[in-house]
Formats: structure tokens, sequence, C-alpha cells
């Protein structure tokens, strides 16, 4: 074959696989859209007229994923893509990712679940490079498209691992249908406005989890030599997070912890 023809093929050859790492993936039922996804987000932080968090009450990110972790809605809750961390965007779409990738339709891990785990000598330590963010989907885009019905990376799987507070996966009462993230505050106020989310969806009846409450609710019981009581634990953040996490039954925080400053 001449040397031309090669050329040819292999030019066909990489285009192909530039093809497939940007292409649509096949999508199951998405659990949620994006307009019902901006509505209940505005409805979860306090800048668009909604509670607390505990946090900085900053405008967050919020993203959706199929069961196959297909990303399916990204959304934000300020007026604007820039009234939000843009850096949350993608780590509101790995948490979605993760809480998906790790939950199964009888037992459900959030990613605030994994934080322990996850540390230095942990029993997950190294999970976070364990499926790495698609880099053709991560940049893909126009800016001006982010948070919209047409975000680019919706129709995609972004991928990615998160191990901190903001994804949870979503239950319909018969199984699990997908999962949600959510980014832009502290991971401890991000899980509290994804459980928000989640009630608000009509899609959180977990099976089953980690906690004293059966549940994928967050541990606030890392103890002073930086060990998780229950294995499962996450650090506490600076504000008022444990507390409202608490409250609104996103959280378990032993009497212990509730007196370490």
């Amino acid at each position: 074959m001449p040397q031309s023809s090669y050329l040819v093929v292999a030019s066909a050859a990489l285009s192909f696989i530039v093809l497939i790492g940007t292409r649509p993936a096949a999508a199951a039922q998405c659990p949620v859209n994006h307009d019902q996804l901006t509505k209940v987000l505005k409805e979860s932080v306090k800048p668009s007229g909604g509670p607390g968090n505990g946090g900085f009450d900053n405008n967050e990110w919020a993203a959706a994923v199929d069961p196959n972790g297909v990303v399916c809605a990204v959304t934000f809750s300020g007026a604007k893509a820039s009234d939000q961390w843009l850096g949350s965007r993608a780590i509101a779409a790995e948490k979605a990712s993760t809480a998906n990738a790790l939950s199964l339709d009888k037992f459900a891990i959030s990613t605030a679940n994994l934080y322990a785990g996850a540390q230095p000598g942990g029993y997950l330590y190294g999970l976070s490079a364990t499926n790495p963010v698609n880099p053709a989907v991560l940049y893909a885009g126009k800016p001006e498209s982010y948070g919209t019905a047409s975000d680019p990376f919706v129709g995609h799987v972004l991928g990615g691992v998160v191990v901190f507070g903001g994804g949870l996966a979503l239950y319909d009462g018969q199984k699990k249908v997908g999962a949600i993230g959510v980014s832009g505050d502290s991971s401890c106020a991000d899980h509290n406005v994804a459980w928000r989310v989640r009630h608000a969806l009509g899609l959180d009846h977990v099976p089953a989890g980690v906690s004293s409450k059966n549940n994928d609710a967050i541990i606030y019981d890392i103890m002073p030599d930086k060990i998780s009581a229950s294995g499962y634990g996450h650090a506490k953040c600076k504000g008022q997070e444990a507390t409202i996490a608490e409250q609104i039954g996103a959280g378990i925080v032993p009497p212990w912890s509730k007196e370490m400053k």
C-alpha cells in the first residue's frame, strides 16, 4: 500500500477514536429533566430564596446522571453561570457519576460515605484515580451553554470519582434510577443541598446504607486521631453544616462529636 494510503487510513482511525470519545452515549431513562432540577435546586439554596445549609450559602451547580452514568441534566441556581464557582460544574457531574457508580438497587453509598476510606492509609485510598474524567467531554462545548438544557455534558459519560459530600443516588422505591451531584459550597453544605434536592424530587426512597439510620447520610464521626469510628465518616466543615444535616435528617452526629471543637 502506498505511504499516502497509510496516512489516510491512520487519519481516519484517529478521527474515529476522537468521535467515539465525544459522541453521545446510549441513555437510559433520565430521572429528572433540566427544568425540574433547576426548580428544586433554586428552592434548596439561600441565594434564590431557599434555606441556609450551614456553609457559605453560595449559589450551587447541580447535575444528574441516568443509571448508566450518562449526564442528562446540568444546571445552576444563580442568574448566570458565573454566579457559581465555575469549577464546580464538573465537580457536580463527577459527584453524580460517583454516587451512581458505587450505589446499587438495594444499597446506597453517598460520596460523603467515601471520605474516610479514601484518606492515606485507608481501605479506599487511591479510589479517586480509578475512573478518570473523560477530557474530551470535560472541555467540550461553548461556555455560554454551560448549565443550560444543551450543556455539553448532556448525553455523555463524564466519569470521575469524588470522595467528599455532595453526591447521592436516586431511588424511586423500586430501584436506583440515577444520581445527582451538587457543588459550589463546602462539601458538607453540598451534601445538605443534595439531600434537599433529592427529597424535593421524590427520589429519596433509599433502600439501605452504611449509616446508623440505614441510609446514605453523612456521618460526622472522625475522631481526634483522624480515624472514622464507623469507617464511613466525613470531616466536619467550619460552619453549621452538621447541625443542619441533623435537622433535615441528612447527617449523623454522635454526641461525643458535638463536643469536639
